[in-house]
C-alpha cells in the first residue's frame, strides 16, 4: 500500500493533471452582424458557434440593432443545451460610418465575469476600432480576451497593429492573454514580430478566411482573421471553421458574413 504522504501526493497529482479545463474560443467577423440577420440566418450562426466556449464577435452594428441581434443570439444559444450570457460594447470611437460595437458571448457553467469589460480609451487616437477589453475566470484562474477589428488593408491597418503592440508590451495588462479578430493582415508580415518576440503566437497560419463574392480558384482570400495567445496558455488545436463546403453554397454562405471564424482550443497552464 501507498503511504499516506505518498497517497496524498498521488491524488493531487491526479487532480491537477484532470481537472484542467479545456476552452475553446471562437473569433468571428460577422458581417454587419444587426437587423441585416433574420432569425433562420441566426439560428445557423447559432448552430456553427454552440460548441463553442467563448465567441468573440467584430462588425456588431453600432446602432441599436446589433445590440439586438446579439441578445437574439444568445437567446438561440441558450436553448441549445447550455447556458451563456453576453457582453456588448460601447460603440467605439471611431470616424465617421466605421463605428461599431464589440460583443463576446460565453458559456457560464465554467467560465465567470467580475466586470463587464471596456473599449481601451488609451488606444481610441491611435486606432479607428479601440479594442475591448474583458476578464474571464475558471476556478481561480484569470485570463484576458481583447477583441479588435482593425481599418481595412488599404488604410494601413499595420500602424493600427504596432499600436497595440506597444500597448501591450508597456501597460499594466495581465496575461495570460487573448487577442482576438480581424487584423486585416495576415499574421506572416513582420508587423507581427513585435507580438511574437513577447511571446504571443498566432493560432492559425496560412488558413485563408475571407470570402470572394464569386468562385474563380476557390471561394476563399484572404488570411486576416486570427487569435494571438500569451505565454501560460497551452495550446492543443486551432483551425478555421469552413460552413460554406463548397462554391454551390458561397452565396448563401456570404449572407452569414464574408468571413470564416477562427478557433483556438487551449488550457491555462
Amino acid at each position: 500500500m501507498l503511504k499516506p504522504f505518498l497517497l496524498y501526493l498521488y491524488i493531487f497529482l491526479s487532480f491537477s493533471l484532470f481537472s484542467q479545463e479545456k476552452i475553446t474560443l471562437i473569433s468571428w467577423n460577422i458581417q454587419d452582424f444587426g437587423q441585416s440577420k433574420n432569425s433562420d440566418e441566426l439560428e445557423e450562426i447559432a448552430n456553427i458557434l454552440r460548441n463553442a466556449d467563448i465567441v468573440a464577435i467584430q462588425e456588431v452594428v453600432a446602432g441599436y440593432g446589433g445590440a439586438q441581434a446579439v441578445a437574439k443570439l444568445s437567446d438561440i444559444l441558450n436553448r441549445m443545451g447550455s447556458k451563456w450570457d453576453y457582453v456588448i460594447s460601447s460603440p467605439t470611437n471611431s470616424p465617421k460610418f466605421a463605428a461599431e460595437r464589440y460583443a463576446i458571448i460565453w458559456k457560464t457553467k465554467q467560465i465567470k465575469i467580475k466586470n463587464r469589460g471596456a473599449l481601451v480609451s488609451a488606444l481610441e487616437k491611435m486606432v479607428d476600432r479601440e479594442p475591448f477589453y474583458l476578464n474571464f475566470y475558471v476556478d481561480d484562474q484569470k485570463f484576458s480576451v481583447l477583441n479588435f477589428h482593425s481599418r481595412p488593408h488599404n488604410k494601413n491597418p499595420e500602424d493600427e497593429i504596432k499600436a497595440i503592440t506597444h500597448y501591450l508590451n508597456t501597460s499594466t495588462i495581465e496575461r495570460p492573454l487573448i487577442l482576438a479578430g480581424d487584423f486585416n493582415v495576415d499574421e506572416k508580415e513582420a508587423v507581427f514580430n513585435g507580438l511574437k518576440d513577447v511571446g504571443f503566437k498566432a493560432s492559425v497560419s496560412n488558413k485563408k478566411t475571407t470570402l470572394k463574392k464569386s468562385c474563380g480558384q476557390g471561394y476563399l482570400s484572404h488570411a486576416i482573421d486570427n487569435i494571438f495567445y500569451s505565454d501560460k496558455i497551452a495550446f492543443l488545436k486551432s483551425g478555421t471553421i469552413d460552413y460554406v463546403g463548397s462554391c454551390e453554397n458561397l452565396a448563401k454562405a456570404r449572407k452569414l458574413s464574408d468571413h470564416l471564424p477562427v478557433f483556438l482550443e487551449f488550457e491555462l497552464k
